[in-house]
């Protein structure tokens, strides 16, 4: 290679852009064919969700006693219900309460799982310790029964406020995991070069842990974020299926497949359950996949 050709392949060396963590993230994701499905479809869901309920002309109340158990038809697209609402309505509008609670619960989690995480890492010793006592006795309690026992006794909840109480409840013991994922990183990065310039500068602990440590683990806090948000959703549903979830007028998928308990419903009117538990269904599995495609995409070790 002569003198000329050396300095041009220097200057396109050079020349190359150097992206960040977060560009990177976005050009392996992009490559996840699967995974990119899985973010439209969910993106289709969301808007679904907020939109076809505003410009329907019904509301959560509306019964229409003359139009009982019709069929689909070009006025009602998935037919009526036993109380002569529309079911596509009910169907959207319940999808907007089933992932206002998967989104809620995932926050909840996740605000609870990073503190005791990042604290418990920082600090290490007998603050760790105990805090991880503490993170095994509640992984060591069994979810479903509680989560079920609780959402029975809360009966006294409106049932507007039906949602954040079940997200709360969810949220309350769906943290354990991440805390020990955050705990492990930052026991890593407390270690590294840039933590002993924060100590050079006087940080106080919180700025630490929030300012600094926290910020460097949030790859890990989205991938379980949305795969709490997927568990959320299917608890939600199983409570409601139950009648110990988010209670009628107010629908959620959960309740609208419980009218499958109904054996008349179950034989006669299959559009009234089915087609929630049909959305339900896509919507988790394209969180999966979204889920999915973010832990690959975030994964150093993927250089694809």
């Amino acid at each position: 290679m002569d003198k000329k050709e050396k300095t041009k392949a220097i200057k396109t060396e050079r020349d190359e852009p150097i992206y960040g963590p977060w560009r990177l993230a976005w050009q392996r994701f992009r490559k996840n064919k699967v995974s990119l499905i899985g973010l439209i479809v969910f993106a289709l869901v969301v808007l679904g969700v907020i939109i076809v309920p505003m410009i329907m002309p019904y509301t959560v109340t509306d019964i229409n006693m003359s139009n009982v158990g019709q069929p689909p038809s070009a006025e009602h697209w998935l037919g009526t219900d036993r109380n002569g609402r529309d079911v596509l309505f009910r169907l959207f509008l319940g999808g907007r309460a089933s992932l206002q609670i998967g989104v809620s619960t995932a926050f909840i989690s996740i605000i609870i799982g990073s503190t005791i995480g990042g604290v418990s890492g920082y600090f290490g010793g007998k603050i760790d310790l105990l805090m991880q006592r503490f993170v095994e006795v509640m992984q060591s309690l069994p979810f479903l029964p509680i989560v079920i026992t609780v959402g029975a006794v809360m009966v006294w909840a409106p049932a507007e406020q039906r949602i954040f109480v079940t997200s709360l409840i969810i949220g309350c013991m769906s943290w354990m995991g991440l805390s020990r994922l955050v705990r492990g990183q930052i026991l890593t990065l407390r270690e590294q070069e840039f933590m002993q310039a924060t100590e050079a500068l006087g940080l106080t602990d919180v700025r630490k842990i929030f300012r600094h440590l926290i910020p460097n683990v949030t790859s890990v806090i989205i991938v379980n974020g949305t795969i709490v948000m997927a568990a959320a959703i299917l608890t939600e549903a199983a409570l409601s299926f139950l009648g110990l979830g988010v209670i009628p007028p107010m629908p959620t998928w959960g309740n609208l497949m419980g009218h499958a308990r109904e054996s008349y419903i179950f034989r006669n009117l299959p559009w009234v359950w089915i087609p929630a538990g049909v959305l339900c269904t896509i919507t988790v599995l394209s969180i999966n996949l979204l889920g999915e495609g973010l832990r690959d995409a975030f994964d150093p070790r993927n250089v694809k």
